[in-house]
């Protein structure tokens, strides 16, 4: 299986987006949004800052687990990783949303069938 984005709409009934790697697992989850339009434009953007290393915030959390964010060039928050228990587990996820986002496929699960 491939990577994809995922677009679903949540509970709140806003847009949002997810990255999962080929095996399935979620990798980077993006904000929710009022439109698709802008849900399309927060994937775009991942895409693009996901290949500046620069971009990306590691961290801790209270939990103890590493964690990433994803930053666009005003140094808003575009995309938060998943908890790992160790730092280069992190690492390894930050390389993973890099090398999966330039060439995932976006699926929308909002369209009817």
């Amino acid at each position: 299986m491939a990577a994809k984005f995922e677009i679903y709409k949540d509970k709140a009934g806003e847009f949002r987006f997810r990255l999962k790697a080929g095996n399935g697992e979620n990798i980077l989850s993006g904000e929710g949004y009022k439109a698709k339009a802008g849900c399309k434009n927060g994937i775009e953007s991942i895409i693009k800052n996901s290949q500046d290393e620069k971009r990306f915030e590691t961290y801790q959390d209270k939990k103890g687990e590493y964690r990433f964010r994803l930053k666009a060039a005003n140094g808003e928050i575009i995309g938060v990783g998943e908890g790992y228990t160790t730092a280069d587990g992190c690492k390894k996820g930050i390389e993973s949303v890099a090398r999966n986002a330039k060439e995932a496929e976006i699926v929308d699960l909002t369209v009817e069938k």
